[in-house]
């Protein structure tokens, strides 16, 4: 399940977004401080380009989905980061991974209405490479940009509504 985040959210997505697992497959690797992060609180929460929702898994908070580009109406970007170590110690990390993809691709092609999805992941995150691959997303290209200083392959994905399973 998809809910939008709310001001009560805000600590436990920062922690979640800097375990050191995430950072190592975001684009943005440093720890976030909590002026950074209220900074794009309030850039985000009411900009009608974008979306972030909090997934909750089994009932549980356990991850954050955003979608980017929702102004033009027909296609976005989405991205999504999970609560790793909840979801480790409780075992139920791989079937966050499938829920947290199925409810984004759900959520895309449901309320939001689009035409299209896309993504970014980095080329070395197989894992995630592997699991869009199976959800029917397709590979599209790839481009350099700069992680943390050092150039890094960035694979784009895409799945079109009439592809999505």
């Amino acid at each position: 399940m998809l809910r939008r985040i709310d001001d009560g959210d805000l600590e436990t997505v920062r922690r979640w977004r800097n375990h050191p697992k995430v950072r190592a497959a975001s684009f943005t690797t440093h720890e976030i401080g909590a002026a950074e992060h209220a900074r794009w609180w309030r850039a985000v929460r009411g900009d009608p380009d974008r979306e972030v929702l909090l997934y909750e898994h089994d009932g549980v908070p356990a991850g954050v989905v955003t979608f980017t580009g929702l102004a033009a109406g027909d296609g976005a970007t989405w991205g999504f980061y999970l609560d790793v170590a909840g979801l480790e110690r409780s075992g139920r990390l791989l079937r966050a991974w499938f829920g947290v993809e199925r409810a984004a691709v759900g959520h895309a092609f449901g309320p939001l209405g689009l035409r299209s999805l896309r993504g970014e992941v980095l080329a070395d995150n197989d894992a995630v490479r592997r699991l869009h691959r199976r959800f029917g997303f397709t590979e599209v290209g790839s481009y350099l940009r700069d992680v943390g200083g050092v150039p890094r392959e960035v694979v784009v994905v895409r799945l079109d509504r009439e592809e999505a399973s």
